[in-house]
């Protein structure tokens, strides 16, 4: 028999958008939970319109980008225009049944549309509400809008990144979204086993902002415990422990790791890198001998931790040239039979088509989608013995689910589900009905 997934009889409303949001609600739908996802056609996600997404061969459009696919996996979908009388009335009934309420609009958006949490509490006492807005719902700024790399700016992260002696660069993907997005997946958690403690509903208030504050500990003690200003010479320090001309003490690792660095492998193209880490003398010990006891690394001025921070230019430049006659897989497991920490550098072709433990550990799982065909869609990056993660449900289309959802779930007359397409309440007016929903008419 299937083991039972741990979210199973919970069922969620899902109104967020973009990523930080759709993905906390996304890894409740693969533990299990029945997420639904609410949608306007004439406002739609910005996911569902990012045409640079779209897999080769397929039809551009809402339903065939690579990225919301992705990030709404494990969810049905519905159309519903919430700022209607009908509608609201509609997504009030959904609510009444439903235990979860997850948005990530800025703080005013659900008390316009008349939904806040005070009506969510006396539609529905026991609800969990999770709101998810840039700056949360309290505070003087509590309704400034911001999306992943501005909230990046404010937390202090953009401050802390790019090269020496450049302007603060920020980070290349905004990890203020999926961080956010797995805080929310967490709060949602604890609310709702306080509730089946208490029988209490309560507000989840996530300030996406504020998680960026938890990434940044060791500069806030860098501040706080030795007095020192974040951005100086020499740093960050990368891949590297120690930037030339640059105080051993001048970064966050102290003087702890050497070799600590990336290096160039076999081929010497964009994607043939290698990451080697010593941690302590026996270790590097240990990869020169793999390197074949070379004569450079003989000096004695490697011997020591302070010795190889004090030449780590002589050292790099001696273990690159060893480095560029492996292909970084073998290097890589030549290194981890000596007992030396080094991993090959992998682009995103490597972790999806070429990582064997990822596969075994089925990181990645394929589904079929309508649009985009045999899609291999993110899993869960842990594993649970009894109560399994598992990617069960390819990403809706808009308004895939319409049918079951109203009929079955809310109890509409099919009479009643064509009127609602009919007067803009579950279709715009003056916008063609897609075919996969008018063959779904009732």
């Amino acid at each position: 028999m299937p083991m039972p997934r741990p979210l199973e009889g919970i069922r969620v409303v899902d109104f967020t958008w973009v990523r930080a949001g759709p993905w906390a609600a996304r890894w409740l739908g693969t533990f299990g939970a029945e997420v639904i996802k609410v949608e306007w056609p004439e406002n739609l996600d910005m996911l569902r319109l990012n045409r640079f997404t779209v897999p080769p061969g397929v039809e551009p459009g809402p339903n065939s980008t690579g990225q919301f696919a992705d990030t709404n996996a494990n969810k049905r979908g519905i159309t519903l225009n919430v700022r209607t009388p009908k509608g609201l009335e509609l997504i009030k009934r959904l609510i009444a049944v439903s235990d979860v309420v997850i948005e990530n609009f800025s703080s005013r958006i659900m008390e316009q549309w008349g939904i806040g949490y005070p009506v969510l509490k006396e539609i529905k006492p026991d609800i969990v509400y999770v709101s998810m807005a840039g700056f949360g719902h309290t505070g003087r700024h509590h309704y400034y809008g911001t999306m992943g790399p501005a909230a990046q700016a404010l937390s202090g992260l953009t401050f802390l990144s790019g090269l020496p002696g450049k302007p603060p660069a920020g980070w290349g993907w905004s990890y203020l979204d999926d961080t956010g997005g797995m805080y929310g997946a967490m709060c949602a958690l604890t609310a709702l086993r306080h509730r089946n403690a208490t029988g209490q509903g309560q507000h989840v208030d996530l300030s996406q902002m504020v998680t960026g504050i938890t990434l940044t500990g060791p500069a806030f003690l860098d501040r706080t415990v030795n007095n020192r200003k974040s951005r100086r010479e020499g740093y960050p320090p990368g891949n590297r422990t120690v930037w030339p001309d640059t105080p051993v003490m001048n970064n966050y690792r102290g003087p702890t790791v050497a070799p600590h660095n990336a290096y160039q492998t076999k081929g010497g193209g964009y994607n043939d890198w290698c990451v080697i880490a010593c941690f302590s003398d026996q270790e590097w010990r240990s990869l020169v001998e793999l390197m074949g006891n070379p004569s450079w690394a003989a000096n004695g001025k490697f011997d020591t931790l302070n010795g190889r921070f004090e030449h780590q230019e002589d050292m790099d430049q001696g273990i690159e040239q060893w480095t560029q006659t492996l292909d970084k897989y073998e290097l890589s497991q030549k290194c981890q039979a000596a007992g030396v920490r080094g991993m090959p550098v992998q682009s995103s072709e490597d972790r999806v088509e070429h990582d064997p433990q990822l596969r075994e550990r089925g990181m990645y799982t394929e589904m079929e989608h309508p649009m985009l065909g045999t899609w291999k869609f993110q899993n869960a990056p842990f594993k649970l013995s009894k109560s399994p993660a598992v990617m069960h449900r390819p990403p809706p289309m808009l308004g895939q689910h319409n049918p079951e959802v109203l009929q079955d779930l809310l109890g509409l007359t099919p009479e009643e589900v064509r009127e609602g397409y009919q007067d803009g309440t579950l279709w715009p007016q003056e916008m063609p009905l897609y075919p996969y929903l008018q063959e779904a008419l009732p």
